[in-house]
């Protein structure tokens, strides 16, 4: 008896099988245009991370300048309150219970919150 005889056919519906490796074969594949696409990918990622790096110490710095006036601004109502506490008016709160003028704290506050605003508006659009 000869061993072809035992083994099960290699003809299945009609199509003979070839035997090795399943699925498509690999295209041929440019090795210098894959290098160049991965360096042109890495020059891409190192350029998005520069710009990241640059709009958070932007924001950074823009917060940091927004808490320092909010700081001076505090530290004026402290010399105000212990003013008062010791019962002197500073001139300022005599200004604006009389109306005369527009204080320094509410041109502070205005500033601050124009700069708080457009923070948000440039975080946002990011």
């Amino acid at each position: 008896m000869d061993l072809s005889e035992c083994l099960p056919s290699p003809v299945t519906g009609g199509k003979v099988k070839k035997p090795g490796k399943r699925g498509r074969k690999p295209a041929k594949i440019d090795l210098k245009a894959k290098l160049e696409r991965s360096r042109q990918s890495a020059r891409e990622c190192r350029a998005r991370k520069k710009l990241r790096y640059q709009y958070l110490e932007e924001l950074v710095s823009s917060r940091e300048r927004a808490i320092y006036a909010l700081r001076e601004e505090l530290e004026m109502y402290k010399q105000w309150c212990m003013a008062m506490d010791q019962g002197k008016i500073p001139s300022e709160i005599k200004a604006l219970l009389s109306g005369e003028e527009q204080s320094k704290p509410q041109q502070n506050s205005a500033k601050i919150a124009k700069a708080v605003k457009t923070d948000a508006k440039s975080h946002n659009s990011w």
